[in-house]
């Protein structure tokens, strides 16, 4: 038998626990002021247009929908960049952000001449480390994660990205960083921007959660346009699970920026030799629901109201938590609550000190402190901070 999935089983015992004040603080989903799922409104409507037009079920093609893999492209890119204007990216869809992120790293494996080493921040998402070496990677990481301040290590980051040999790959979190939910500052990537130039290194973005952390879809992207602007020819993993909710409908896309339009034209054909023996071709209905959610005008501007309340509705959640705790006289410096972005906070919490929430006040969460802000409500937030107060002081 192989180990229990560490996060997965976080949620298995939340079930068995018979506690009516429980809270599930593990689970990578969005969830409304109701503890409940969420399906957008812009997303139902998309739907209902679907059905209107009676789509048929036949294949994709093997790299996907067409129109999807654009509006992908330009959603990261934005539709006045070079790189859509004048046809720079390879872009395929893929199967969420694991899938997108595994035939990248198939094809840097395949096509990348430089060394056969990826560094990733420590910490980062737990899928980031077996997906590249079951791609046959070495795996290695950079600083960036400092548990005194539970922020950014930015002087040990920039210490050890100078120290990483040239012609390797740097992973890199575009925004809401997971699990810590701690982004660099615009000035900071751009002194990292410079330095990643000057290593020559190839940074592969992984950008889950563009929209849904701060609510603004541009200022989600940055980091992402502006490495290209810098020059950079950059790989990018995009996933639709979060900023759609199309958590089970698995939409994703991987993009490689080329020098030249015939560049990626030959990129794209590898990639989808890479795809046919993988999973042939992927599912189409997330795409074309994503597709239209994109492509329709109206939906477009309803896609931007409901993102902008998902990630509202998490910013207040972290402001009522630290308010919270302060009201019940914690000593603590909690800042960094509402200093992280994104779905996910780092805590501070340790071991011992989440094992006794969790035994204590049913507050389930990872061993490293790490909460999904998702799971706490206006009924629940009064609790948690009086049960992390009792668990901390």
């Amino acid at each position: 038998m192989g180990p229990p999935d560490p996060i997965l089983g976080v949620t298995e015992a939340f079930k068995r626990d018979t506690n009516p004040k429980k809270i599930n603080l593990g689970v990578g989903a969005y969830r409304d002021d109701q503890g409940k799922p969420f399906v957008l409104p812009s997303v139902r409507k998309a739907e209902e247009l679907m059905m209107a037009r009676h789509m048929d079920k036949e294949y994709a093609a093997i790299h996907g929908l067409q129109e999807f893999c654009q509006a992908s492209a330009s959603l990261a890119f934005s539709e006045n960049s070079s790189v859509i204007k004048e046809g720079l990216n390879a872009t395929i869809q893929g199967i969420s952000g694991t899938g997108s992120l595994t035939m990248g790293a198939f094809f840097l494996r395949d096509f990348f001449k430089g060394n056969k080493e990826v560094y990733m921040p420590a910490p980062t998402w737990g899928n980031h480390i077996p997906l590249f070496k079951r791609a046959g990677f070495a795996v290695k990481q950079y600083k960036y994660y400092d548990p005194k301040t539970c922020g950014l290590d930015f002087k040990g980051l920039l210490e050890d990205i100078s120290k990483i040999p040239e012609n390797s790959v740097i992973l890199l979190h575009a925004c809401a960083h997971n699990p810590t939910g701690v982004d660099p500052k615009p000035e900071q990537w751009k002194e990292m921007s410079d330095l990643i130039k000057s290593r020559k290194l190839f940074p592969f973005f992984d950008m889950a959660y563009q929209g849904f952390a701060t609510g603004d879809i541009d200022r989600d992207a940055m980091a992402v346009r502006m490495f290209v602007d810098n020059g950079h020819r950059i790989g990018l993993a995009q996933s639709f699970a979060k900023n759609m909710g199309l958590y089970g409908e698995r939409v994703g896309a991987f993009t490689m920026v080329c020098n030249s339009k015939d560049e990626a034209q030959r990129v794209l054909s590898q990639l989808k030799i890479i795809i046919r023996p993988t999973y042939s071709n992927p599912p189409i209905h997330g795409a074309r629901i994503a597709q239209t959610v994109l492509g329709e005008p109206e939906l477009r501007e309803q896609w931007l109201k409901d993102v902008k309340g998902m990630a509202d509705r998490i910013i207040s959640m972290r402001t009522r938590l630290r308010d919270g705790l302060k009201k019940e006289g914690s000593t603590r410096n909690w800042q960094h609550i509402t200093d992280q972005i994104g779905m996910f906070c780092f805590t501070g919490m340790n071991p011992k000190e989440v094992e006794k929430l969790t035994a204590e006040f049913s507050v389930y969460l990872t061993k490293d402190g790490r909460i999904s802000v998702a799971g706490i409500s206006s009924n629940n937030v009064d609790y948690l901070a009086h049960a992390m107060h009792q668990a901390t002081k």
